[in-house]
């Protein structure tokens, strides 16, 4: 079994897989630069190193945190998400320096974080993928050539992208002309590579995602689905498991195709396999993220199966504990991603001192963070700070317990999104469990709203002050 595991991240991921080490017995070492000195998952774990000055780079140096975790005596590295989670080259050191890489296969990465190379091993495997280019586009012609062929709408794509970034819905020929070059230059500056691809657009789809769990003895299995459908500029607001959408037909064949997929490619550990739901109800493949998600804790409450341990246990070559018909799923639960943002002034980032936080109780609550009462949040990061999940026998129920939930989370010193998300809770769009990817651009008086009950509530608290300061 493995021994030490070094945790190539920070923040709420690197707490979380902290934790499982300790439950397992296993010691984990932290790593750090100088924004994060007083972050949380310092105290987490048993041992934790400083990276130096470098805010962002220091976590992206492949080859001194393989080398950190030779010298500190670790014996597997996990990634988390984001970062250097889907870099064959961080799970390429690790094989080449005999450290066990808690993730998929470097040649499997490199494979699936190509958009192209995996679309062609889902159309392979026989697992629907969305019409588009069977290659990179490598002008601005013949990305108007395919788009007619396929038709508009069309999504031009970057083909190493990824975490909602480098990708643009383009209406009609004119916007496709305006906008390849930008694209392909934004692309260039934030994955490395100018490769873009097209895709068809699909209109108004729901999200949805299936967790998979592989072990090295080709056993794959699945942990049914989660609906991500809501969430803004590509980005995920609230997770959803299982999706209040699908049919029991649905859910088993989508899970079917979710182990197809993995199958065909060699997957091994814990993966996503990300679909497109039309209108019609037909699936298509959108990606692979051969990662831990952000989102997997929801699939953990409603399965009673710890992912990131089993991760751990799978890295260290043992066999899946579970066959597919031992995997039950109970009631349903929520994710909510607790972002340090104004809603109010279009989601700008409120990055600084959090002068008081309370996390939430009660049954069938949990929170997963690495924010405390004086802690600065740097900006250097994403500006998610907190997860708050809640799970309940039923969907009414679980709406219920995450209102009441969210009124209980308390963060102040920062703007966050849980005024939003209380709102999004309350509209009868989301409570009847009919929803798409559009929901919250097609709903901008919850913002609107949101912003009303904050002010009315803050001129509320003012008046309180004052009458208690007169001794009213």
């Amino acid at each position: 079994m493995i021994k030490k595991v070094l945790i190539a991240n920070r923040g709420e991921i690197a707490v979380r897989i902290a934790r499982a080490c300790s439950e397992m017995g296993i010691k984990s070492v932290a790593i750090y630069t100088d924004a994060d000195r007083y972050s949380l998952h310092l105290k987490k774990a048993d041992e934790a190193y400083s990276l130096g000055p470098d805010s962002v780079s220091g976590y992206l140096n492949v080859h001194r945190i393989v080398n950190l975790a030779i010298a500190t005596g670790c014996d597997a590295l996990h990634p988390g998400y984001g970062f250097l989670s889907e870099n064959p080259e961080l799970a390429e050191a690790c094989e080449r320096r005999g450290i066990r890489f808690i993730g998929p296969s470097a040649a499997v990465i490199r494979q699936l974080g190509d958009k192209l190379q995996a679309r062609a091993a889902m159309i392979a495997a026989g697992v629907p993928v969305t019409p588009g280019s069977e290659n990179n586009v490598a002008s601005v012609e013949e990305a108007l050539q395919i788009a007619e062929q396929i038709g508009y709408p069309v999504m031009l794509k970057a083909t190493n992208g990824g975490g909602g970034r480098g990708i643009r819905r383009c209406e009609d020929a004119n916007e496709l002309n305006r906008s390849y070059d930008r694209v392909v230059s934004e692309v260039s500056k934030t994955f490395g590579n100018p490769e873009v691809f097209l895709e068809k657009c699909i209109d108004h789809p729901r999200h949805i995602e299936v967790q998979i769990l592989a072990d090295q003895h080709k056993k794959v299995i699945h942990l049914f689905e989660r609906d991500c459908s809501i969430q803004r500029r590509h980005q995920k607001l609230i997770e959803i498991a299982p999706s209040p959408q699908l049919s029991d037909e649905q859910r088993k064949h989508i899970g079917k195709l979710a182990v197809t997929a993995a199958k065909s490619v060699g997957y091994t550990n814990a993966g996503t396999v990300e679909f497109l739901l039309d209108e019609n109800d037909n699936f298509y493949f959108m990606e692979v993220n051969t990662r831990l998600q952000v989102e997997h804790t929801i699939t953990e409450q409603i399965t009673g199966i710890d992912i990131v341990q089993e991760q751990i246990r799978i890295a260290a070559g043992l066999k899946l504990r579970y066959n597919q018909r031992d995997v039950k799923r109970r009631g349903y639960a929520m994710e909510f991603r607790i972002n340090a943002e104004d809603p109010k002034n279009d989601f700008l980032p409120s990055f600084g001192r959090v002068t008081r936080y309370f996390a939430p109780g009660g049954p069938g609550v949990r929170t997963d963070a690495a924010i405390y009462t004086g802690y600065e949040i740097p900006p250097y990061y994403d500006s998610m700070c907190a997860k708050l999940i809640v799970w309940a026998l039923d969907w009414d129920a679980v709406i219920d317990r995450a209102i009441r939930a969210l009124k209980d989370i308390q963060v102040y010193g920062v703007k966050t999104t849980i005024p939003y998300q209380l709102e999004i809770l309350k509209s009868a769009h989301f409570q009847s469990g009919k929803f798409d990817t559009s929901f919250v651009e097609s709903h901008p008086e919850l913002i609107n709203y949101s912003v009303h009950r904050s002010s009315r509530h803050l001129a509320a608290a003012l008046g309180a002050a004052v009458a208690a300061h007169m001794g009213l």
